[in-house]
């Protein structure tokens, strides 16, 4: 557009030339427009180095993929093309010495196409310590070696059979998009997305009392694909799309060698249903229309279904149980949801400074899965008394929100806003919660240097008779309220100032502060309280050297009773967890910007205290601590105008106590053969080193 202006500029002026001499037309070719910068040829980066960790550790590894101690290759770069008229293309790939690795690739046509290709992979790492007697892990089948079975874990040959296994599963993604244009305002797009995980996780498995942590399989591939035709006139916009997700999981279920003394005969391997095969479709509707300068209506439309029809495993593998069962009701479940989403929009600014919305938004779940009665088998050792009976649970959610903006005196904006929330469910305790909330935020500045927001924000939440879930054996506690359907106060305030001191520092400090109260609650959660203050500061010290820092601190409360005589409250429990986060960075240029510096520091700190009151001299829970410190130091060197040398050094120190992790070894709790993972403490250098090429 700013060349064709160029152009147009210089024909008036030539005719004007022409006009005024009335002699020969004026000669352009030397002419040249310096407003026009299309870029033109390629250029990039390419980055090789090496890389070295002095320690390893899973939590260190979790998304980083620097998993194991000693050298690693640094690779990476990018590609930009541009022909200077229409064609161009981008390319980036980084960390492709790492399990964690990325590739990029775009390009198209300006104004006619676009396509993409990328690739990336991101590694999960979950256990420090961990080790298992199991044979098989990775597998669907875990054995024993010899020595087992054992009447408890002390009796187990666990010094001579424990191998450490490693669990976590790397998840790689590759997409392919295609958007191109079509005449008349038409535009389409394609995605289609491969996700595989392939790995191990964590699962457990009993035989009545006694309990294995197991190594299960990860083998799941999800395929996704977005098709959708969009129109874009001057007053109406409207989106045409269908989505479709198709999960397969190559491990149906995980079958376990008892390593427990068998309690009733027969009861020598156990099995567990994984996540089953399923797939959602669902056809999108999107649509704005501008009805007046100042008036806009918009909406969305979902239509959807989920169905799941993988076939049952069996229902025990015990063969002296097996033979005295009655026949499942069929061989799968059958299962399909429908949903329906749909949202409606108005916005329009009735008068100067005053914007108003209001949206209306439904959404529907409707499980139309058959009910039907299966036999209750408990731990592959006996069957129920009472058969049980699947539940399809559905539910209405329709919400209601009107919110204005408003300038009003003194340099002011005011918003505030009301939203209804009612939600119908099937096959619950409560069949109707209704929720009203309001807010308002008032924004102020009391000079050009300064402002202050304060926002308010109160609800009610309010059910219909609270009964009883029949399906449920043993039957609740009746004066048990959960939390997501009992009766709720809630109250919220958020208030930030912001100032710019001398011109160069800015300065920010946010409050917020949120309750929750159970007042109508005897059994269950009663309250939920939270506190956060936060902090942060900016400043250039000069044209070389930039400054920031920021510090949060935040404070969650909270209080359950229970019941241990199925009646009313009779024991206590309070929650108590701190956060605490402290930053500070700077970057600086040095040698006419031939070096670029840049330093970060993060100190962070997270504390969990559980206090149960039941009337007893049990020894408290003990603390959950964790803490961490970051240094990260990053450096440029530019060696010439094409070569720079880059380095980064990392250094983190994590350290974390878990009573529920520490001390726990395989063997420590008789009837519990454990993982034996620890809450993760280490502390790593990372030194990487390498050239930058820029072509």
């Amino acid at each position: 557009m700013r060349r064709r202006h160029a152009l147009l500029t210089a024909a008036a002026v030539g005719v004007g030339s022409v006009a005024a001499s009335g002699a020969a037309a004026a000669d352009f070719s030397q002419w040249t427009c310096s407003s026009c910068p299309f870029e033109k040829g390629t250029s990039g980066t390419v980055d090789v180095g090496l890389g070295t960790a002095s320690d390893d550790s899973a939590k260190l590894a979790d998304y980083t993929g620097i998993d194991r101690k000693g050298v690693f290759v640094v690779a990476g770069g990018t590609l930009r093309y541009r022909d200077g008229e229409r064609f161009w293309a981008d390319v980036a790939a980084a960390d492709l010495g790492l399990d964690r690795r990325s590739f990029d690739a775009r390009g198209g046509s300006e104004g006619l196409y676009a396509l993409r290709m990328a690739y990336s992979e991101i590694p999960r790492h979950f256990a420090d310590g961990a080790a298992t007697p199991f044979l098989g892990v990775g597998g669907s089948v875990l054995t024993l070696p010899p020595g087992y079975p054992a009447v408890d874990t002390a009796a187990m040959p666990l010094a001579t059979t424990l191998q450490p296994v490693d669990i976590g599963y790397k998840r790689s993604r590759a997409e392919g998009a295609a958007t191109w244009l079509g005449g008349d305002a038409w535009s389409y797009r394609v995605v289609l997305r491969h996700d595989v995980r392939d790995g191990t996780r964590r699962m457990a498995g009993s035989f009545f009392s006694s309990s294995s942590q197991l190594v299960a399989p990860v083998d799941q591939v999800t395929d996704r694909l977005e098709a959708s035709t969009s129109y874009a006139g001057r007053r109406l916009q409207v989106t045409l799309g269908y989505h479709m997700s198709l999960f397969r999981n190559g491990a149906d279920s995980l079958t376990w060698s008892n390593p427990f003394t068998p309690v009733v005969a027969g009861s020598t391997t156990g099995q567990l249903a994984l996540a089953p095969d399923n797939e959602f479709h669902q056809l999108v509707a999107v649509a704005g229309y501008q009805i007046a300068p100042k008036l806009r209506a918009s909406g969305e439309l979902a239509v959807g279904r989920m169905l799941q029809n993988a076939a049952y495993v069996a229902p025990t593998l015990n063969p002296s149980l097996a033979a005295s069962l009655p026949a499942l009701p069929d061989q799968s479940l059958h299962g399909r949801a429908d949903t329906f989403d749909a949202s409606a929009r108005l916005s329009a600014e009735p008068m100067e400074g005053l914007h108003v919305n209001a949206v209306y938004t439904r959404n529907v779940r409707d499980n139309n899965t058959p009910r039907q009665s299966y036999p209750a088998i408990s731990t592959d050792m006996f069957l129920g008394p009472v058969p049980r009976t699947n539940q399809p649970f559905s539910f209405t959610q329709d919400r209601f929100r009107l919110d204005a903006d408003a300038r009003i005196p003194l340099g002011m904006k005011l918003n505030a806003g009301i939203e209804q929330d009612e939600h119908q469910r099937t096959l619950q305790e409560v069949v109707h919660t209704h929720e009203t909330t309001v807010w308002g935020r008032l924004i102020a500045r009391p000079s050009e240097a300064s402002s202050v927001a304060l926002k308010l924000a109160h609800g009610e939440r309010t059910h219909s008779t609270y009964g009883v879930a029949t399906w449920v054996s043993p039957p609740e506690n009746p004066l048990l309220r959960k939390f997501y359907l009992a009766d709720r106060s809630r109250d919220g305030i958020d208030l930030r100032a912001d100032w710019t001191i001398a011109e160069t520092v800015n300065v920010g400090v946010g409050l917020d502060l949120a309750s929750d109260r159970y007042s109508n609650s005897a059994v269950g959660l009663l309250e939920d309280r939270s506190a956060a203050l936060a902090a942060d500061v900016s400043a250039p010290l000069d044209d070389q050297t930039q400054v920031h820092a920021f510090a949060q601190s935040q404070r969650v409360r909270s209080l359950q009773a229970g019941s241990q005589s199925f009646g009313g409250p009779d024991w206590s429990a309070r929650t108590t967890d701190h956060f605490d986060i402290f930053g500070v960075g700077a970057k600086r240029l040095l040698l006419k910007g031939r070096v670029e510096l840049a330093a970060d520091l993060a100190i962070s700190r997270a504390r969990s205290n559980v206090r149960v009151d039941a009337g007893s001299s049990d020894p408290a829970f003990p603390n959950a601590k964790t803490a961490s410190q970051d240094v990260r130091l990053n450096a440029t060197y530019r060696l010439a105008d094409k070569v720079s040398l880059i380095g980064m050094y990392w250094y983190q120190r994590y350290d974390a106590r878990d009573w529920r992790l520490d001390g726990i070894s395989p063997g420590t709790v008789a009837n519990l053969l454990a993982l034996g993972e620890q809450a993760p403490n280490y502390h790593v250098h990372v030194l990487q080193l390498g050239l930058r090429y820029r072509y």
